[in-house]
């Protein structure tokens, strides 16, 4: 058994943008094929820019505030509640076009490179 808390945990900044803060609740090698489980706070305005993960699905679910996600180009919404899978080699950024936080949790999964 694992378990974690966001009050104990340390901020790290977003490797895609080092002015977002995350907090890691899980880490790759805790479970099975799990990359990471992490919270992510946007400030308004901020942006992870645009990137893709050639060995990994990654799903964003969005506890507070608003914005979007652009997916190969097509715009979506970012607002409390929804729930966002980006399967591999799909392009995305997040943007916080919102007027407050925009508050993600999100994960991980490795996948096998097919031969």
């Amino acid at each position: 058994m694992i378990t974690t808390s966001l009050k104990d945990l340390p901020e790290e900044s977003v490797s895609h943008n080092a002015e977002i803060k995350k907090k890691v609740m899980l880490r790759f090698g805790d479970l099975p094929h799990l990359t990471n489980f992490s919270q992510a706070r946007f400030a308004p305005g901020q942006t992870a820019p645009a990137h893709a993960h050639q060995d990994m699905c990654e799903v964003f679910f969005v506890e507070a505030g608003s914005g979007v996600i652009h997916i190969d180009g097509t715009e979506y919404p970012l607002l409390p509640g929804n729930c966002v899978a980006i399967e591999p080699g799909e392009v995305h950024e997040v943007v916080n076009s919102g007027s407050t936080e925009l508050v993600l949790t999100y994960f991980g999964l490795r996948v096998e490179k097919s031969s």
